[in-house]
């Protein structure tokens, strides 16, 4: 297996496509409409503030991520992160090689820390996955998401140092 992460080119889009679509019509780890459009999901995927990648494993796009900053001015020292990966990627390490992509390149851009602002608390993949690499859940929003199978449950806010 060979994984490259590379930057998004306009000809991924209907390979990111169909890895957000999925994910947001679920609706249950992201704060998106899941009626959002094909042009909306990639418009807020891929949008001017962020620099948007993707993860290849042999030549196919199973993985996706962006960074940006988490606020303007006086917090834009601070990034935050949006990661996805296809189903064909689950467990070969894609999402954290993506997290270590995105780590050296938010350091590289000068970035200070990264905040995820709203993980939901039944997403227990992504919550080991940050929690093993050092973030910290600095906050707990009671009943902030509405999951679509178990009502609503809290969303976490963590952190990391970099």
């Amino acid at each position: 297996m060979t994984l490259e992460i590379r930057v998004f080119k306009s000809s991924d889009a209907s390979a990111v496509l169909e890895i957000l679509l999925p994910t947001f019509r679920a609706g249950d780890t992201y704060a998106i409409d899941p009626d959002i459009s094909e042009a909306d999901a990639l418009a807020y995927w891929t949008g001017p503030d962020r620099k948007t990648f993707v993860a290849e494993l042999d030549g196919q796009v199973v993985g996706t991520y962006y960074i940006r900053p988490n606020q303007a001015g006086g917090g834009a020292h601070v990034c935050n992160f949006g990661f996805m990966t296809s189903p064909a990627a689950r467990g070969k390490g894609v999402a954290r090689a993506m997290l270590e992509h995105a780590e050296a390149t938010a350091r590289d851009q000068g970035y200070q820390a990264v905040q995820f602002n709203f993980v939901v608390a039944t997403n227990a993949r992504a919550i080991e996955i940050w929690e093993n690499n050092g973030y910290r859940s600095l906050a707990r929003l009671p009943g902030a998401f509405k999951h679509p199978e178990q009502g609503f449950v809290d969303a976490l806010v963590m952190w990391k140092d970099l």
